[in-house]
């Protein structure tokens, strides 16, 4: 291993916290990450980094090296960025994480475009709706939907996605449809959870310009965008989600939307990758590309 390598590795390790992890991200076996670093520490006469039987963590001087290493790594990687051909073929593995829902029905659908035009890129696409942590899981980027709240990323808008709240026919029959906003204390939602925000038991409407916010009782609370739609499917309570998620079943008829004549606040939705990342070819052209995906799918931003 020469000794670029060993600075991301060392770099990775101090980031993740662990070896193993560090390993895995780097696709080497642990042994060689292990004897890389004791080499390291060798050379360079010093102790590096803390080894427990839970964690792996800098020493004092591991910390100040760590600092020195982010700053020659991403030195090098603008520099190889500003060569022509590194620049117009970027290489390299690329992780990034969204919400099932976006990575089935909007992004890996177009996907073999994004591999015509980048074919030395390999993608690792993770997906779900927990909260993500970007560099001690070795993550280059995440969309998410709603506002950011990590001022610690970069934060790029790729959408803002039109709204909708429904619910099934057979939980109006029930309940009721509802003709006015000050009508919904009578109804139910499916409450929304995750590590990030708690749960969400609101509606929001823009009602004489102003966006309004109702909170609603219900029994049934989902912590996964494909579950939140079945909930409301099966009668549990009405939704607000965006529109492209349920417009086959809104069509269908086995979702009915509900209050139309309010405009549900539009919903954004963001690339974020950690700042000091923000020189990397591979993220860059990635979101650029994304830009391009969601922008044909819910129009220019305003």
């Amino acid at each position: 291993m020469d000794r670029l390598e060993t600075l991301q590795l060392f770099t990775r390790i101090v980031e993740t916290g662990s070896f193993s992890r560090a390993a895995d991200v780097l696709d080497m076996p642990r042994p060689t990450a292990t004897y890389a670093i004791q080499q390291l520490e060798a050379r360079l006469g010093v102790r590096l980094l803390e080894r427990t039987t839970r964690q792996v963590r800098p020493t004092l001087d591991g910390q100040a090296f760590y600092e020195r290493c982010v700053h020659i790594l991403s030195d090098l990687e603008d520099a190889e960025s500003s060569l022509k051909n590194i620049a117009s073929n970027p290489r390299g593995t690329l992780r990034v994480d969204m919400a099932t829902t976006h990575a089935t029905h909007i992004v890996l659908p177009r996907i073999d475009d994004f591999r015509s035009r980048y074919p030395n890129i390999d993608l690792v696409i993770s997906s779900g709706d927990r909260l993500v942590d970007l560099v001690r899981e070795g993550v280059d980027c995440v969309i998410r939907a709603g506002t950011p709240r990590d001022s610690t990323l970069v934060a790029r808008q790729l959408a803002s996605m039109p709204q909708v709240i429904c619910a099934s026919p057979e939980y109006l029959a029930f309940f009721g449809v509802p003709h006015d906003p000050s009508e919904l204390s009578n109804h139910q939602v499916v409450k929304f959870f995750s590590s990030g925000t708690g749960i969400d038991d609101t509606l929001e409407l823009i009602v004489d310009g102003k966006l309004n916010r109702f909170a609603l009782g219900g029994w049934m609370a989902v912590n996964d965008a494909e579950n939140y739609v079945v909930s409301a499917l099966r009668g549990c309570g009405m939704i607000q989600l965006p529109r492209f998620h349920v417009e086959d079943a809104l069509r269908t008829g086995r979702l009915v939307e509900i209050l139309g004549e309010w405009r549900s606040p539009d919903l954004p939705l963001s690339a974020l990758y950690p700042y000091r990342r923000q020189l990397s070819r591979r993220v860059r052209v990635f979101i650029d590309w994304l830009g391009d995906v969601y922008k044909d799918t819910f129009g220019e931003l305003a």
